[in-house]
């Protein structure tokens, strides 16, 4: 086991810098073709969110903006938001939280082209609209065999891999909690969280967001409460430790031995992981929902970005550097955060942490397992195939709860390198299709109008099976822009 999770590091530490490079560059693309919207159209996207949904069929309800980002959201606020950014502060020290922010900020525009190309080239599904990057590497480049590769790859990532971190987290934090050693507990705690995540994803989407609508927003609301509370208690303390992160970021101040490239590596990385920005992942949401033009969920899963790293990141960073500052050495995750906590606030700060890990961890068990099963949808549309994947899912869980700490983080880097590398190569040539959405969308906006899509406002996107003005979204987008005419005439 310990020569299997060093040869995994060994080969993540060459290939991320291959995976950042691209994550950069591509970032930056973005936000230079799009004026950078991820900025510029905040507002917008608070507006956006908020926007309710249509039919998709007669009596049957589709999926609202608001819930397409508590599926995204399910799966990005979890572990990388607690454990992750714990390891990336202690392997490489306070700068770790620069490159986070400084991810989220340029990634914020790779998941807007990304979410808005998974809407252009979403289908109609037995639920809700499915779609993400398999599809538009399909339909969009005609890559089938690579969307296929895609397919697979996320369907590992997420189901088994990711949600064996997310199992692992919160069989950590229970320990800790309660001081339980050895296998046994570990196999309680495995079973019984398999248990309960079964009892949610054999019940299909629409349980599934049913959940991740109270339970994301809910967690990450009073995780942020208890972080602003250990923020107002060092107020004093906050300017330095600003200058801390940026300083040790850009190399004015090392923090035990933990350099700068150690710093920009697990920043980027443990970011990525978080926000998932450009990893391929947010798409596979942003397609379910039922809006009347595409643009409008590229604007909402960009806003996801900020929330999950600005926030919700920046609330557990804020935690540890503030309960002492000069962190970076030995690895470690989730009992970091919860000790730091329990020395700002006071015993009750672990047993509170080790809830808010669970319901979170336990989203994003959720929200992943929907990415596998929409994946698994694109291979192959057999009821059997989803059951055994959500078999091997409670399987995966149970495992995780029972692994090495570092062989599963290293692994849910090793595959979300994968996941990033197709998709950033697949979306650089569509971009231009996102682009174009966006200027169509704003100038029915500068008219004052609700801004609706039709497939022959961009002719030049082959093989566009929805958006053909069937959708009922569509339908009360085009009688609310004819009111709004109506009323200015």
């Amino acid at each position: 086991m310990t020569q299997l999770t060093e040869l995994v590091a060994s080969v993540n530490d060459v290939y991320w810098y291959g995976v950042i490079a691209l994550l950069v560059i591509a970032g930056l693309y973005f936000s230079v073709t799009t004026l950078i919207v991820q900025i510029r159209l905040f507002p917008e996207m608070l507006r956006t969110i908020t926007e309710k949904p249509s039919d998709i069929d007669e009596g049957k309800k589709g999926i609202s903006a608001f819930r397409a980002f508590t599926i995204s959201a399910a799966s990005r606020v979890g572990t990388g938001n607690v454990a992750g950014v714990a390891i990336a502060i202690t392997v490489g020290g306070p700068g770790a939280v620069f490159w986070m922010w400084l991810i989220a900020i340029i990634g914020g525009a790779t998941a807007f082209i990304e979410s808005t190309l998974a809407q252009l080239y979403k289908v109609k599904g037995k639920d809700s609209y499915v779609g993400g990057p398999a599809y538009y590497i399909r339909d969009g480049l005609g890559w089938k065999p690579v969307a296929v590769v895609f397919a697979v790859i996320i369907t590992v990532t997420y189901g088994f891999v990711f949600n064996a971190v997310q199992a692992n987290s919160i069989s950590e934090s229970v320990r800790n909690q309660f001081d339980l050693q050895g296998t046994g507990a570990g196999v309680v705690i495995g079973l019984g969280l398999a248990v309960v995540t079964g009892l949610v994803i054999f019940g299909g989407v629409r349980r599934l967001s049913a959940v991740t609508e109270i339970l994301v927003p809910v967690m990450a609301a009073a995780y942020v409460v208890v972080a602003l509370i250990v923020v107002a208690i060092n107020i004093t303390e906050v300017p330095d430790m600003i200058g801390l992160i940026v300083g040790h970021a850009l190399g004015f101040r090392e923090i035990a031995g933990a350099a700068i490239g150690a710093a920009l590596m697990q920043g980027m990385r443990r970011g990525l992981f978080s926000n998932e920005a450009g990893m391929g992942s947010v798409p596979n949401a942003a397609a379910t929902a039922s809006v009347s033009h595409p643009v409008k969920q590229g604007l909402v899963q960009s806003l996801g970005v900020y929330f999950d790293t600005l926030v919700v990141c920046s609330a557990t960073a804020f935690i540890i550097l503030l309960a002492d500052p000069e962190f970076g050495g030995d690895r470690e995750g989730i009992t970091l955060t919860q000790d730091s906590l329990a020395s700002q606030v006071g015993e009750w700060g672990v047993p509170f942490l080790m809830v808010v890990i669970f319901f979170l961890a336990f989203s994003s068990i959720l929200g992943n397992s929907y990415y596998g099963e929409a994946n698994i949808n694109f291979l192959r549309d057999s009821p059997r195939s989803i059951n055994v994947f959500r078999a091997l899912v409670l399987l995966a869980v149970f495992g995780g709860a029972l692994g090495s700490v570092d062989l599963v983080w290293g692994l849910a880097d090793l595959f979300m390198g994968f996941m990033a590398t197709i998709n950033l190569i697949a979306i650089l040539p569509l971009s231009g299709l996102a682009v174009a959405l966006l200027r169509h969308y704003l100038q029915q906006k500068a008219k004052g109008h609700n801004p609706v899509f039709h497939r022959d406002d961009l002719p030049r996107a082959r093989n566009v099976t929805a958006w053909d003005g069937s959708d009922p979204m569509t339908h009360q987008a085009v009688a609310d822009e004819a009111r709004e005419v109506k009323a200015d005439e």
